[in-house]
């Protein structure tokens, strides 16, 4: 199980497992539980490299990153 503090937003931390180059267990403590939840789910299963590639560079309220930004930034720190 990975660990990732995040930075600029509303989730804290997310936890996540990665398995022959596909992502699970995605959990994001904090932020907006039911999108959240939504992203794990979407995101479940899926190859890292294809949620890097959808995901990265989403931002939120002007923040410069978001919760879905950040889990590619956890990712692309563990792979």
């Amino acid at each position: 199980m990975y660990e990732y503090l995040t930075h600029g937003t509303c989730s804290s931390r997310i936890c996540f497992n990665i398995e022959d180059g596909k992502l699970s267990s995605v959990k994001f403590d904090g932020g907006c539980n039911g999108n959240l939840k939504a992203i794990g789910k979407l995101v479940e299963g899926m190859d890292v490299q294809e949620v890097i590639k959808r995901l990265k560079g989403l931002t939120c309220q002007g923040r410069g990153t978001s919760c879905a930004d950040q889990l590619v930034k956890a990712i692309e720190k563990y792979i």
